[in-house]
């Protein structure tokens, strides 16, 4: 008769223990996930500033990526040899504006032939320096609506700036600075922050 009772307390103290850890685990989860989740940046944060990852794995030789940071888009281009190659000829220096990037917003280590870290990726801020208008990609030499002296670069329809495929300005356009390089550096091969200076040695 003594033992009835002792397994009728035994089997709720076992339902007790289960139901107080269960209700512990769930209670630990709907803490946990808003405090993990608080630690990446929200919406507002990136568009105050906060850095942003891009992952460039996918983007193809000749293609661009566009990517938000605080609130502007940012072009991710990727650059092929042939691209590269116009970038220190005569014909296309000679008409640029300012083709030592003297002038430019731009950080020190980006002041280089390709305005970049590494030649093939160039990253820009999608705005034209004149009056803030998105320039479109058009990167394909002698293009009809450009002319048959058009290298490739970039066009704002707005006023007709020309940027080159380093972002550097045109002369007789009304922008007057080559498109911006924002901070940047690689994390690896294939992941690139904005928002966060490279460390060059």
């Amino acid at each position: 008769m003594s033992a009835e009772p002792e397994q009728i307390d035994g089997g709720r103290r076992h339902f007790l223990l289960v139901a107080t850890t269960v209700t512990g685990l769930a209670g630990a989860a709907a803490t946990a996930v808003p405090f993990l989740a608080s630690w990446k940046p929200s919406a507002r944060a990136q568009a105050l500033g906060a850095p942003v990852e891009q992952d460039i794995s996918k983007l193809e030789p000749g293609a661009v990526l566009k990517v938000n940071w605080r609130g502007q888009a940012i072009y991710i281009v990727r650059r092929t040899p042939e691209m590269l190659a116009t970038l220190a000829t005569p014909e296309i220096v000679n008409r640029l504006r300012d083709p030592n990037s003297e002038e430019s917003e731009q950080p020190e280590y980006t002041k280089n032939d390709t305005r970049a870290l590494k030649p093939e990726y160039l990253v820009l801020v999608g705005v034209c320096t004149h009056l803030g208008c998105a320039p479109l990609d058009r990167f394909q030499p002698q293009d009809a609506e450009l002319g048959a002296d058009w290298p490739g670069g970039f066009y704002c329809p707005c006023h007709g700036s020309k940027f080159d495929l380093a972002g550097r300005v045109f002369k007789d356009v009304p922008a007057p600075t080559n498109l911006r390089v924002p901070p940047y550096r690689f994390m690896n091969d294939t992941l690139v922050q904005i928002g966060v200076d490279a460390e060059v040695a």
